[in-house]
């Protein structure tokens, strides 16, 4: 069945935040995959760990095809947070391939329906409980784009890599000078406004 242009391109967009999600783990140790950079314990291979189970329940349990495999993370008896980092049994291979296995069940469910098929969400509000495919689509390029942001900016914490993806860094040329320039100004900036 070939794809609407719309679907295409929401698929599209999908595709591209999952993308920029693995690729800011590209080079790195264990160690730094795994270190909680912000005072809320954000780290790389936690977010990936997130939004596998994120996309397998709105591309899956939310359109009755349950992701095949166990993820017991995201039960309702699972501890706080646990979605969000990776245990010492969980290695940086085992949490991209369970993504990419999550990511295939999504594309496979992308494929099967059309985008006016409705879902249903139990973890929303009863009055927006059934939404569409369209609207979940929507819903999970935001989510995926936001986590990549989060990526973003761990990563830069990490080794100062940064971009959209890999030969696109989407930010001005300068070199370390300019861009030591560039933040000087910032700051003196806020400083001004801190005193004014």
């Amino acid at each position: 069945m070939t794809e609407s242009p719309a679907k295409s391109d929401l698929h599209h967009y999908l595709t591209r935040a999952r993308e920029a999600m693995l690729w800011k783990l590209d080079g790195l140790s264990e160690y730094d995959l795994r270190r909680p950079l912000t005072p809320t314990g954000t780290n790389l291979l936690g977010l990936v760990k997130h939004m596998a189970g994120v996309e397998a329940g709105y591309l899956g349990e939310c359109f009755a095809r349950p992701f095949p495999e166990p993820l017991p993370w995201m039960e309702e008896d699972a501890e706080d947070n646990a979605d969000m980092w990776a245990t010492a049994e969980e290695s940086r291979d085992s949490v991209v391939e369970l993504y990419r296995r999550v990511w295939a069940h999504g594309d496979a469910t992308i494929a099967a329906l059309p985008l006016e098929e409705t879902g249903e969400v139990p973890w929303w509000p009863e009055e927006v409980r059934h939404p569409t495919l369209h609207r979940i689509l929507i819903h999970l390029i935001a989510e995926t784009n936001r986590h990549a942001g989060h990526a973003d900016i761990v990563r830069e914490l990490i080794d100062g890599a940064v971009g959209m993806r890999k030969g696109s860094e989407n930010l001005p040329g300068g070199d370390q000078a300019w861009w030591d320039g560039y933040r000087a100004r910032l700051q003196k900036v806020a400083e001004d406004a801190r005193h004014a």
